[in-house]
């Protein structure tokens, strides 16, 4: 596991939570068992072994809250109300009971690697001002995934080369210039 361990609150589907910390990625262990399972550090400081099977979402947080036994995420926005700015594939996750919530994925390896080493994948949710800054939704708990869109910085227009116009006085009037001549 990595070294660097982040503030999250982990809610079951029985909407319990618990309170620990967790590495940002590779959060899932026991997979050649089987039995995939979470080690959170909790707030005691001992390990508390978790069922990915029965983990909801993991809600990485810049506070605990638990004096909001309610809602400590404080997800008070689920859904985007316009598409989003920043890069990322735009999903829509539907849970059991029928919940939906929206968030940006990963564009590159990162969607990979949640997917295949934590089987869930990662998201940054709608509104980055609240308390969560980022989600982890394992497969098991969703009934539903769909693709809303790619949002991708805008490509800069190609340059278009501006070619120098010939002298159109030269030829402007080439009977006169032919008569001086001659």
């Amino acid at each position: 596991m990595a070294s660097s361990r982040k503030k999250v609150l982990v809610r079951m589907l029985d909407q319990t939570i618990h309170a620990g910390y967790l590495p940002l990625m590779g959060i899932v262990s026991g997979m050649e068992t089987g039995l995939p399972v979470i080690e959170l550090l909790d707030l005691s400081g001992r390990l508390e072994t978790l069922a990915l099977d029965e983990v909801r979402h993991v809600a990485y947080v810049r506070d605990f809250n638990l004096d909001n036994a309610v809602d400590p995420e404080n997800l008070v926005r689920r859904t985007f109300l316009a598409r989003p700015r920043t890069e990322g594939l735009w999903v829509r996750i539907q849970f059991a009971g029928g919940d939906v919530l929206e968030g940006l994925a990963a564009l590159d390896i990162g969607l990979a690697d949640g997917l295949l080493e934590d089987r869930g994948v990662y998201l940054i949710p709608p509104d980055i001002r609240s308390n969560t800054q980022r989600l982890f939704v394992p497969r098991a708990a969703m009934t539903q995934l769909q693709v809303l869109g790619v949002v991708t910085t805008p490509s800069k227009p190609a340059r278009v080369v501006k070619v120098a116009a010939e002298s159109i006085q030269d030829d402007l009037f080439p009977a006169l210039s032919s008569d001086s001549e001659g």
